[in-house]
C-alpha cells in the first residue's frame, strides 16, 4: 500500500510521515525550539482524550471539519466545531481531543516536546502512554 500523505515517508529535517490508527502526521519540523507537523484525520476517527504537561500547541485547519473537545478553565470538555481558516491553541496541563468529522488536515505548531503526551482514553487501546 503506498502512503496516503502527499508528503515523503522518510528523512529530511522533520522526520518525514508517521502512521497512526486514526490517519496520519507529517513532522515537517523538529527543532530544539519548536515542532511543526501537518495532521491528517480520517472521517469518523479520533485522538487520544489527553493532555501535555510542557507542549503548548497551536492549531490550524486546512481541510474538512473536526470537533475539538477542549477542556475549559471549570474542567468541562466544550465541543468547537473548526473548519479550514479556524485556529486555537491548547495549553499545557488542558485535556482535549480531535474528532474527524470527514476527513480533515491541520497544522500543529508547538513548543518541542514531541513525546509530551499523557493520553487518558484512546479507542485504540494506548491509555497511560507517552510515545509518539
Amino acid at each position: 500500500m503506498s502512503d496516503p500523505s502527499p508528503f515523503p515517508s522518510g528523512g529530511g529535517p522533520g522526520g518525514g510521515t508517521v502512521k497512526k490508527p486514526w490517519g496520519w502526521e507529517n513532522r515537517f519540523a523538529v527543532t530544539e525550539k519548536y515542532l511543526g507537523k501537518v495532521i491528517h484525520i480520517n472521517a469518523g476517527e479520533m485522538l487520544s482524550l489527553q493532555y501535555h504537561r510542557q507542549k503548548d500547541e497551536t492549531l490550524l485547519v486546512t481541510k474538512g471539519a473536526m470537533d475539538l473537545q477542549l477542556e475549559d478553565d471549570r474542567g468541562n470538555l466544550q465541543t468547537h466545531r473548526l473548519t479550514p481558516g479556524m485556529a486555537r491553541r491548547i495549553v499545557p496541563g488542558r485535556k482535549h481531543r480531535m474528532i474527524g468529522v470527514e476527513a480533515c488536515e491541520f497544522f500543529e505548531v508547538s513548543s518541542p516536546e514531541i513525546d509530551d503526551v499523557v493520553r487518558l482514553e484512546d479507542k485504540y487501546g494506548r491509555e497511560g502512554t507517552s510515545t509518539a
